[in-house]
Parts: C-alpha cells; structure tokens; sequence
C-alpha cells in the first residue's frame, strides 16, 4: 500500500509502508492519535507522498511509546543525563531501516508525540539529512526532555510562529517557521462549483453566544446552519473528537465548505483569551475556508504574518467572536453579490497559488538545500497554476 493510502488500522505494531521508491522518509503518528485537529497534518504527509513517493514508518504500539516515555522521563529527571536515561528506557516497537534516504521528516501535532522518534532509533544513520515539522507548541509549554531529541536534526520546522525563537534557543538548531496550510486541489469548488444550500458552516471552537443567534436564525427557517453536534473531549471549548480516517474527515471537509456560502474562521484558541495572551496564530480555517471559495467571517489574528499571508481584500471579513448580531451581517453581505462573488474567486485564487501542502514542502526543500524537484510535484504546482487562473472567471 502506498504511503499516501495509509489510513487507521491499529494493532500491527509500527511498520514500514512503502512508497514508490522515494528518497524521503516519513514519520506518522496517524496510527495513535486521531483526533480531528491531527487530520491536516496527516493531510501535509499524504501530499509529501504523493509528491517524493516517500516511505513511511507508521508508528502503532500506543502502550508500548507510553510506557517508554514515562520511563525516559523519569530517567532523565533522575540521571540528568540523556544517554544514560536512553540505555535505561525501555524501547517501543521499532523500524529496522534498510536503506538509505535523502531526508527524514517526522511530522508531529504537538510536542508530547516526539518520543515516536524511538520507533526509528536508526534514522540518523539512513538519512542524510533531518528535518521535523511541529505543528503546535506553546511557549511556556516546552517540555525540555523532549525536546532535547530534537538535537540530531539538521532543522526544525514549527507551525506557530511565536515559540521559534523560544525552541531554537532551547535546542541550539535553526527553527524556522512554516505556516498551516491546506490540500487547495482537494479544497477547490473548480471545476465541478457544487451550488452552496449550507448558509453558513461553523465548525469546532465557537462562541455560545454567536452559536444561540444562528440557532434562532435556522428556527425561523431563515438559514441553513450546519454546526457541531459532538464535544466527545473533557473540555467543551475544544469541540474535539476522533474520526476513523483522517484523509476521510478531509474529504468531508471539503465537501463541506465548497456547499458553504459562509464559514466562521478565528485565530488558533481564541475562546482561551487567558492563555493565548496575545500570542495570536493562524488556524488552519483560513487556508480550508479560502481554498474552498467560503466568504470568512470571524476574528483574524492581530499580526503582520496573517496580513501577510492573507493579503487581498475581504479574505475575512471581522466579526467579533460573540456576535448577537450576526444575522444583520449575513443579511448586509447577501445585500451585496457582487463583493460576495469578488471574495470567492479571490479566496480561491490566492488558495491556489499560495497555500498548499506542496509549497509548504517546496519550501522545507529550499531551506534544508534539496535541490531535486519530482515530475509529480511539477504535475502538483501545474494544477494549481490551472485552479487559480479558473477562480478569477469563473462563477463562483
């Protein structure tokens, strides 16, 4: 089975999956967590497959990596030393590598899955370059034990952009910052433009008080709103639950927003006001809501790299997080087809050209110096240019 095609089927043990002969090596927690919010990051892997045709060491004992952790963290609480807690900890089931790669690029959700790197403990010695992509960490939040592991890599990889400085410093290597981003081919409404029947799509963290003025709007049989009707986890701001397969959930997702007129996006955690404390960051919304021509509403974050990266007008049209009024903003907006139709051929324009997996990868490339570009990649970059010379003519 292909990388690309690896979905959830636990209790195997971790296993190498083949590609189709590529020269890079991945590592995917996908097996044990599946929790909706790690879909996109298995979604970034599923596109690097397809573009390199990479192996993947699919990490499955979830026990066994825990146990190993809890035991590598008290060993190196107890002996200060990372060597000697590593000849004491226990290891997981683990991956004989038997060939050589040209890179090795973990992918993690958050810090707490980087003890999966000792299911590859060879990996140094197969690889000639390393790379990691973090996907969340939180400054104050940076479990050092952990993160020492990060030491044998050529460069790290975070997708927030306020803890690089911090984790670089903790680590001594070069961190950069790589945003979220999306599958836009996958997200695209073109060339199909499926008509829109959900009035507006809110999905995950939301406000109870945004939430009860589109209840009373969908009572009075004045919108269609589609919401969440699961908060499986302990803490209901999160909203989180797990989904059988990720690539799945994708398509759901998709699916969803191309039928969205409206798609209420915020900042990374904006009902935890307390902990963010300023630190505003780009939820992966943005990049689904735009690929799939959805009009955005919501708060954006308060930073020059969102006004960067989201550059065009009206790509998220504000709406404060508790909006009793959201219903006379739906209405103004629906006064205006034009400027609606603007906003989606812009969304889906600037998607493509600038916010998929596959420059996410580019650029990963560009900065390790791989100088080798693959005719899927160049196949990937094509469509894209297609999609969004399509989303400024067509009738969105």
């Amino acid at each position: 089975m292909a990388a690309a095609e690896l979905e959830l089927r636990s209790g195997k043990g971790t296993r190498l999956i083949p590609g189709t002969g590529g020269d890079v090596l991945l590592l995917s927690m996908r097996q044990i967590d599946n929790l909706v919010a790690y879909c996109a990051p298995y979604e970034f892997e599923d596109v690097v497959a397809q573009l390199t045709g990479a192996d993947m060491v699919a990490v499955d004992d979830p026990a066994a990596l825990e146990f190993s952790r809890r035991v590598y963290k008290w060993a190196r609480a107890a002996t200060r030393s990372p060597q000697l807690a590593h000849m004491v900890t226990p290891r997981p089931s683990v991956v004989q590598l038997t060939r050589d790669y040209e890179l090795f690029l973990p992918v993690f959700s958050h810090m707490y899955q980087l003890h999966g790197l000792a299911s590859v403990p060879e990996w140094r010695k197969h690889c000639r370059v390393g790379a990691c992509l973090i996907m969340e960490a939180w400054a104050g939040q940076l479990p050092e034990y952990l993160l020492e592991l990060l030491s044998e890599f050529d460069h790290v990889f975070l997708a927030v952009q306020h803890a690089v400085k911090d984790v670089a410093k903790m680590i001594g290597r070069p961190v950069t910052y790589l945003p979220y981003s999306v599958d836009a081919l996958r997200f695209s409404p073109l060339p199909h433009l499926p008509a829109r029947p959900i009035d507006l799509c809110n999905i995950g963290r939301r406000s109870d008080v945004s939430h009860a003025a589109l209840l009373r709007l969908a009572d009075a049989h004045k919108i269609f709103y589609y919401y969440d009707t699961v908060a499986a986890g302990e803490d209901r701001r999160q909203r989180t639950f797990r989904v059988d397969a990720p690539s799945e959930h994708r398509r759901l997702l998709a699916s969803l927003l191309q039928r969205s007129r409206y798609f209420i996006a915020n900042r990374a955690r904006v009902n935890e006001a307390d902990f963010i404390a300023g630190r505003d960051e780009i939820s992966g919304r943005f990049y689904e809501g735009a690929a799939a021509g959805a009009v955005m509403l919501g708060e954006a974050p308060r930073n020059d790299e969102f006004k960067r990266q989201f550059d065009w007008p009206d790509a998220v049209i504000h709406l404060p997080f508790d909006s009793r009024n959201i219903g006379d903003v739906l209405a103004e907006l629906d006064s205006d087809p034009e400027r609606l139709r603007r906003i989606r051929r812009s969304n889906v324009h600037n998607a493509a050209l600038r916010h998929d997996w596959a420059y996410r990868y580019d650029a990963v490339r560009k900065v390790l110096g791989i100088n080798t570009r693959t005719a899927a990649m160049d196949s990937r970059l094509q469509a894209l240019q297609v999609v969004a010379e399509q989303a400024l003519s067509a009738p969105l």
